[in-house]
Protein backbone atom coordinates (compact mmCIF):
# COMPACT_ATOMS: atom_id res chain seq x y z
CA UNK A 1 0.00 0.00 0.00
CA UNK A 2 0.77 3.55 -0.84
CA UNK A 3 2.15 5.28 2.12
CA UNK A 4 0.18 8.95 2.51
CA UNK A 5 0.83 11.41 4.49
CA UNK A 6 -3.18 11.44 5.73
CA UNK A 7 -2.22 7.18 6.50
CA UNK A 8 0.62 8.80 9.19
CA UNK A 9 -1.54 10.74 10.90
CA UNK A 10 -4.20 8.05 11.07
CA UNK A 11 -1.63 5.52 12.58
CA UNK A 12 -0.44 8.52 14.63
CA UNK A 13 -3.63 8.78 16.52
CA UNK A 14 -4.34 5.59 16.73
CA UNK A 15 -0.67 5.03 18.68
CA UNK A 16 -1.62 8.47 20.53
CA UNK A 17 -4.85 6.78 21.84
CA UNK A 18 -3.65 3.07 22.54
CA UNK A 19 -0.22 4.54 24.37
CA UNK A 20 -0.39 8.58 24.66
CA UNK A 21 1.98 11.13 23.70
CA UNK A 22 4.99 10.14 25.29
CA UNK A 23 4.89 6.82 23.94
CA UNK A 24 4.51 8.03 20.47
CA UNK A 25 7.60 7.43 18.89
CA UNK A 26 8.46 7.53 15.01
CA UNK A 27 10.16 4.21 15.31
CA UNK A 28 6.72 2.12 17.33
CA UNK A 29 4.80 4.69 14.59
CA UNK A 30 6.57 3.19 11.60
CA UNK A 31 6.09 -0.35 13.30
CA UNK A 32 2.28 0.22 13.32
CA UNK A 33 2.30 1.22 9.92
CA UNK A 34 4.59 -1.86 8.33
CA UNK A 35 6.88 0.48 7.20
CA UNK A 36 10.50 1.91 8.49
CA UNK A 37 10.64 5.12 10.68
CA UNK A 38 12.54 6.96 7.70
CA UNK A 39 9.87 6.29 5.36
CA UNK A 40 7.73 8.58 7.86
CA UNK A 41 10.33 11.33 6.63
CA UNK A 42 9.39 11.51 3.53
CA UNK A 43 5.90 13.34 4.71
CA UNK A 44 7.17 15.09 7.93
CA UNK A 45 10.74 16.53 8.40
CA UNK A 46 10.73 15.47 12.11
CA UNK A 47 8.65 14.42 14.67
CA UNK A 48 7.13 18.17 15.66
CA UNK A 49 5.80 18.43 12.19
CA UNK A 50 4.12 15.44 12.43
CA UNK A 51 2.93 16.16 16.01
CA UNK A 52 1.39 20.09 14.19
CA UNK A 53 -0.69 17.71 11.90
CA UNK A 54 -2.19 15.54 14.63
CA UNK A 55 -2.69 18.61 16.58
CA UNK A 56 -4.61 20.18 13.05
CA UNK A 57 -6.46 16.93 12.60
CA UNK A 58 -7.83 17.09 16.29
CA UNK A 59 -9.36 20.17 15.57
CA UNK A 60 -11.03 19.43 11.88
CA UNK A 61 -14.96 20.53 11.92
CA UNK A 62 -15.43 21.76 15.41
CA UNK A 63 -15.63 25.41 13.78
CA UNK A 64 -17.26 24.13 11.01
CA UNK A 65 -21.36 24.97 10.65
CA UNK A 66 -22.28 26.95 13.49
CA UNK A 67 -25.91 27.60 14.51
CA UNK A 68 -26.62 31.40 14.22
CA UNK A 69 -26.93 32.57 17.58
CA UNK A 70 -25.43 35.39 20.08
CA UNK A 71 -21.34 35.73 20.21
CA UNK A 72 -22.15 34.18 24.14
CA UNK A 73 -23.78 31.13 22.60
CA UNK A 74 -21.71 30.62 19.48
CA UNK A 75 -18.71 31.08 21.78
CA UNK A 76 -19.50 28.69 24.39
CA UNK A 77 -20.23 26.15 21.71
CA UNK A 78 -17.32 26.44 20.18
CA UNK A 79 -15.33 25.74 23.47
CA UNK A 80 -17.42 23.14 24.54
CA UNK A 81 -16.44 21.68 20.88
CA UNK A 82 -12.75 22.58 21.38
CA UNK A 83 -13.45 20.58 24.89
CA UNK A 84 -14.62 17.28 23.15
CA UNK A 85 -12.27 17.70 20.80
CA UNK A 86 -8.86 17.64 22.86
CA UNK A 87 -10.78 14.95 25.27
CA UNK A 88 -11.94 12.71 22.16
CA UNK A 89 -7.87 12.03 22.28
CA UNK A 90 -5.58 10.90 25.00
CA UNK A 91 -3.17 13.18 25.25
CA UNK A 92 -4.83 15.60 22.84
CA UNK A 93 -4.93 18.58 24.79
CA UNK A 94 -1.13 18.11 25.39
CA UNK A 95 -0.77 17.30 21.21
CA UNK A 96 -3.04 20.88 20.77
CA UNK A 97 -1.12 23.14 23.28
CA UNK A 98 1.71 25.50 22.02
CA UNK A 99 1.29 23.91 18.69
CA UNK A 100 0.77 26.94 16.61
CA UNK A 101 0.14 25.24 13.75
CA UNK A 102 -0.58 27.62 10.48
CA UNK A 103 -3.09 24.44 9.21
CA UNK A 104 -6.54 24.42 7.66
CA UNK A 105 -8.43 23.69 10.67
CA UNK A 106 -6.43 25.59 13.36
CA UNK A 107 -6.34 28.60 11.40
CA UNK A 108 -10.30 28.34 11.11
CA UNK A 109 -10.86 28.15 14.84
CA UNK A 110 -8.56 30.94 15.29
CA UNK A 111 -10.33 33.51 13.02
CA UNK A 112 -13.86 31.89 13.83
CA UNK A 113 -13.03 32.80 17.15
CA UNK A 114 -11.59 36.51 16.65
CA UNK A 115 -14.43 37.03 14.43
CA UNK A 116 -16.98 36.39 17.03
CA UNK A 117 -15.40 39.01 19.33
CA UNK A 118 -14.78 41.31 16.90
CA UNK A 119 -18.09 41.39 15.40
CA UNK A 120 -19.81 41.82 18.88
CA UNK A 121 -17.76 45.06 19.23
CA UNK A 122 -14.42 44.44 20.59
CA UNK A 123 -11.60 46.18 18.60
CA UNK A 124 -9.42 43.68 16.34
CA UNK A 125 -6.45 43.31 18.93
CA UNK A 126 -8.14 42.81 21.99
CA UNK A 127 -10.96 40.06 20.68
CA UNK A 128 -7.54 38.09 19.63
CA UNK A 129 -6.61 38.10 23.25
CA UNK A 130 -9.84 37.42 24.74
CA UNK A 131 -10.39 34.70 21.84
CA UNK A 132 -6.95 33.44 23.40
CA UNK A 133 -8.06 33.54 26.85
CA UNK A 134 -10.76 31.11 26.19
CA UNK A 135 -8.56 28.84 24.66
CA UNK A 136 -5.81 28.68 26.75
CA UNK A 137 -8.30 28.15 29.12
CA UNK A 138 -9.87 25.06 27.48
CA UNK A 139 -6.37 23.80 26.59
CA UNK A 140 -5.49 23.80 30.24
CA UNK A 141 -8.21 22.61 31.60
CA UNK A 142 -8.31 19.71 29.27
CA UNK A 143 -4.83 18.74 30.18
CA UNK A 144 -5.79 18.49 34.16
CA UNK A 145 -8.64 16.70 32.59
CA UNK A 146 -6.64 14.04 31.16
CA UNK A 147 -3.76 14.01 33.68
CA UNK A 148 -6.69 12.91 36.60
CA UNK A 149 -8.18 10.74 34.02
CA UNK A 150 -4.55 8.97 34.09
CA UNK A 151 -4.80 8.67 38.04
CA UNK A 152 -8.00 7.20 38.08
CA UNK A 153 -7.24 4.51 35.52
CA UNK A 154 -4.14 3.97 37.79
CA UNK A 155 -5.90 3.85 41.26
CA UNK A 156 -3.71 6.61 42.82
CA UNK A 157 -6.53 9.15 42.44
CA UNK A 158 -8.80 8.03 45.80
CA UNK A 159 -5.22 8.16 47.72
CA UNK A 160 -4.72 11.81 46.67
CA UNK A 161 -8.21 12.87 47.46
CA UNK A 162 -7.72 11.35 50.77
CA UNK A 163 -4.03 12.38 51.31
CA UNK A 164 -5.02 15.55 50.30
CA UNK A 165 -8.51 15.40 52.79
CA UNK A 166 -5.72 15.36 55.62
CA UNK A 167 -4.05 18.13 54.90
CA UNK A 168 -6.79 20.46 53.59
CA UNK A 169 -10.35 21.55 54.76
CA UNK A 170 -13.50 19.49 53.07
CA UNK A 171 -13.79 22.85 50.02
CA UNK A 172 -10.59 21.69 48.60
CA UNK A 173 -11.05 18.54 48.25
CA UNK A 174 -14.67 18.21 46.78
CA UNK A 175 -13.22 21.60 44.48
CA UNK A 176 -10.79 19.08 42.75
CA UNK A 177 -13.13 16.10 42.81
CA UNK A 178 -15.59 18.18 41.42
CA UNK A 179 -17.46 16.59 38.39
CA UNK A 180 -15.18 18.31 35.15
CA UNK A 181 -17.55 19.24 33.37
CA UNK A 182 -19.43 21.25 35.64
CA UNK A 183 -16.37 23.00 37.05
CA UNK A 184 -15.46 23.43 33.11
CA UNK A 185 -18.73 25.50 32.56
CA UNK A 186 -18.19 27.32 35.71
CA UNK A 187 -15.06 28.69 34.36
CA UNK A 188 -16.33 29.10 31.13
CA UNK A 189 -19.01 31.55 31.82
CA UNK A 190 -16.95 33.54 34.30
CA UNK A 191 -14.46 34.34 31.32
CA UNK A 192 -17.54 35.23 29.07
CA UNK A 193 -18.82 37.19 31.67
CA UNK A 194 -15.69 39.14 31.52
CA UNK A 195 -15.66 39.61 27.91
CA UNK A 196 -18.89 40.95 28.36
CA UNK A 197 -17.90 43.10 30.80
CA UNK A 198 -15.30 44.46 28.24
CA UNK A 199 -17.59 44.44 25.76
CA UNK A 200 -19.78 47.60 27.89
CA UNK A 201 -16.80 49.22 28.18
CA UNK A 202 -15.50 49.37 24.89
CA UNK A 203 -18.88 50.51 23.87
CA UNK A 204 -18.92 53.09 26.09
CA UNK A 205 -15.78 54.56 25.07
CA UNK A 206 -16.60 53.96 21.58
CA UNK A 207 -19.93 56.31 22.37
CA UNK A 208 -17.88 58.57 24.99
CA UNK A 209 -15.26 59.18 21.60
CA UNK A 210 -18.10 59.87 19.26
CA UNK A 211 -19.77 62.53 21.21
CA UNK A 212 -17.17 64.35 21.27
CA UNK A 213 -15.99 64.34 18.05
CA UNK A 214 -19.32 65.15 17.03
CA UNK A 215 -19.56 68.39 19.96
CA UNK A 216 -16.41 69.29 17.95
CA UNK A 217 -17.16 69.40 14.87
CA UNK A 218 -20.77 71.24 15.48
CA UNK A 219 -17.73 73.65 17.78
CA UNK A 220 -16.25 74.46 14.88
CA UNK A 221 -19.01 75.01 12.40
CA UNK A 222 -20.51 77.46 15.30
CA UNK A 223 -16.99 78.83 15.28
CA UNK A 224 -16.98 79.53 11.22
CA UNK A 225 -20.45 80.58 11.48
CA UNK A 226 -19.32 83.50 14.09
CA UNK A 227 -16.77 84.53 12.20
CA UNK A 228 -18.51 84.51 8.95
CA UNK A 229 -21.04 86.57 10.49
CA UNK A 230 -19.39 89.16 11.56
CA UNK A 231 -17.10 89.48 8.29
CA UNK A 232 -20.59 90.80 7.49
CA UNK A 233 -21.69 92.75 9.67
CA UNK A 234 -18.47 95.04 10.23
CA UNK A 235 -19.09 98.57 8.21
CA UNK A 236 -15.93 98.98 6.38
CA UNK A 237 -12.72 101.14 7.81
CA UNK A 238 -12.04 105.20 5.85
CA UNK A 239 -10.61 104.83 2.95
CA UNK A 240 -6.98 105.93 2.77
CA UNK A 241 -5.96 109.30 0.58
CA UNK A 242 -9.77 110.48 0.97
CA UNK A 243 -11.24 113.97 0.15
CA UNK A 244 -11.06 116.73 3.02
Amino acid sequence: MLLRKTNVVDGALGLLDAEGLDALTTRKLGAALGVQAGALYRHFPNKQALLEAVADRILEGIAVDLPAGSWEQQGTLLANRLREALLAHRDGARVVAGAYVAAPNTVLFGNTAIGLLEGAGLPADQAGWAAVAVSNYVLGHSIEEQARAELIASGTWAEKMVALGDMTDRIATTTFDADPGERFAFGLKLLLNGIRDELRASRAAKSTRTRHAAASTAGTAQTAARKQQASRTTPPGPRAGGSN
